[in-house]
């Protein structure tokens, strides 16, 4: 009988521990913290980020991100947004360490496109990652494929049509185990990475020229 009960408090501390947490902010933005270049002379912009009903809103403007205290490893975040207007730019951004690595603006990281109609697709910041069929995928010649400015940063998802309705809700699963990281968008397999240049960091949601909301931001141990 010992053995067996080993197994099954195995069992119960592995269930506990790969418990989900909701990470979605509420109106004083604990345990996320903002990095908006344009505050940096000017103090009295608008916030890039609130919290409406519950609903984390990206406004678009001042660009900035919305960065998670915390840095996190193997994990499955599974997110909910939506374009309630003009559709546009933005993305969750993974292992994301140094501010402003790109442009001034990009902290070193993995995106995960929300762009309208590109949603899935990897932009490399500071980072790199490699998926199958990379010439057809990124695009361009192998010495160019990295995270710098000037590199090719772009691999494109592998689906069309993914995205629902513009209005509607969509639900983006981003899996990190290890130095993999997959995508899926409304339950399609979207991008597929591997031999990615770090294997944990911050989460931050971008503010990238179009107001984006977000219902559900919730992560769950691997």
């Amino acid at each position: 009988m010992k053995p067996l009960l080993l197994v099954l408090l195995s069992a119960l501390f592995a269930a506990c521990g790969a418990a989900p947490r909701s990470l979605k902010p509420g109106a004083d933005l604990a345990g996320w913290h903002v990095d908006i270049p344009a505050a940096d002379k000017k103090d009295d912009l608008s916030p890039s980020f609130v919290v409406e009903g519950g609903v984390l809103v990206s406004c678009g403007t001042p660009q900035g991100h919305l960065i998670t205290d915390d840095v996190y490893q193997d994990y499955r975040l599974a997110v909910e947004w939506r374009w309630p207007g003009k559709p546009g730019n933005c993305g969750v951004l993974v292992h994301a360490s140094t501010p402003r690595r790109l442009y001034k603006m990009f902290p070193q990281s993995i995106e995960c496109q929300l762009h309208h109609n590109n949603a899935g697709d990897f932009w490399c910041i500071g980072e790199n990652i490699s998926v199958p069929d990379m010439a057809s995928r990124r695009g361009g010649e192998p010495e160019k494929w990295g995270g710098e400015q000037g590199q090719s940063r772009r691999i494109k998802n592998l689906t069309d049509g993914s995205e629902n309705p513009l209005g509607e809700w969509n639900e983006m699963v981003i899996e990190c185990r290890g130095h993999r990281i997959d995508i899926w968008v409304n339950g399609d397999k979207v991008n597929d990475g591997f031999d990615c240049t770090t294997d944990r960091g911050q989460i931050a949601i971008q503010a990238e020229g179009a107001r984006c909301e977000f219902r559900k931001l919730l992560l769950t141990p691997l």
